[in-house]
């Protein structure tokens, strides 16, 4: 690990320019995908039928999703949940979906894989509830990003404050507009992981923002975009060893964490990289570009008659 131990010299900023395009390319799609594909939104934000069954042994996942297909269900998600032996399946809503009726057509195809099924839960959401979730995720989301403008403000600076959530809604975007572009399921375990995204990415950014502030206060004979080179150079072994272990322990839970887990996996490892390259050239070249310096960082001077009225 010696060559992480040195402080590189790479010219960030002076790259900055080619980032943002690429970044504001990757943003426009992300947008056009949401609005022509849209999300591919899980039971919890359309409404349906949740059924957990249990098998004396493992589970055909192949055979029940080929048998709910044939009595009219193609789009059912079937996962293992627990163990191999233990199944959810997913349901979209209709008009049909809450009755018995439903529920003894799926057991029937449960039966026909193996006899010794047993039923464990049924559960039925309805459309209101979904769009309630969906409501509720957003705002929970416009939240964090407010609260994380007014504590980067008070903690640094403005400037820096806005740097920080242009590079969060940068990672939330983009993010998103993964899944709807891949058309991934997008159920609440992976609005989960985005939320998390935005801490994940606050936390590699205010590290940054800690070692610019530093060396504006301390190195007064270079350029502020001088000195964010050096800060983020200062900065880039953290950066790398953090954000590399996070995706090691990421990828180990999508390949062996079974596809209950599957979407929220993938969700933070996009973000993680996002979120990384974001701190990097979009949370310090807005900063910069408003024209932050090492005066915004004083405290403000107190004029004469402050100085006469003290005793």
């Amino acid at each position: 690990m010696e060559f992480l131990s040195k402080t590189t010299h790479i010219d960030f900023m002076g790259k900055r320019r080619i980032a943002v395009a690429i970044s504001g390319i990757l943003i426009v799609l992300s947008i056009i995908s949401l609005f022509v594909r849209g999300m591919n939104f899980g039971i919890e934000f359309t409404g349906g039928v949740v059924i957990e069954a249990g098998f004396p042994a493992t589970a055909d996942l192949t055979a029940i999703r080929s048998g709910l297909a044939e009595v009219g269900f193609p789009t059912a998600i079937v996962q293992n949940f627990g163990s191999s032996r233990d199944v959810v399946i997913q349901l979209e809503a209709s008009e049909d979906t809450a009755g018995s009726e439903v529920r003894d057509q799926v057991m029937g195809v449960l039966r026909d894989v193996d006899s010794g099924v047993s039923l464990r839960r049924v559960e039925f959401v309805g459309p209101q509830v979904g769009e309630e979730l969906a409501e509720a995720g957003g705002l929970a989301t416009l939240f964090a990003l407010l609260m994380i403008l007014a504590y980067v403000a008070f903690r640094f600076q403005w400037k820096f404050a806005v740097g920080a959530v242009a590079a969060l809604v940068h990672d939330v975007f983009i993010t998103l507009g993964f899944f709807s572009f891949t058309h991934l399921p997008f159920d609440l375990s992976v609005l989960a992981a985005v939320l998390a995204v935005i801490g994940y990415s606050l936390n590699d950014t205010i590290v940054v923002f800690d070692r610019i502030r530093e060396n504006l206060l301390r190195i007064r004979k270079q350029t502020t975009g001088a000195i964010m080179n050096l800060s983020i150079n200062q900065m880039l072994a953290r950066t790398l060893m953090t954000s590399g272990t996070t995706m090691l322990v990421l990828v180990a839970l999508f390949l062996f964490g079974g596809e209950a887990i599957s979407g929220f996996s993938i969700a933070l490892l996009v973000g993680v990289g996002v979120g990384t390259y974001s701190s990097i050239y979009v949370a310090s070249p807005v900063a910069l570009a408003l024209d932050v310096s090492a005066t915004d960082l004083m405290p403000p001077e107190k004029d004469d008659s402050e100085l006469d009225a003290l005793p």
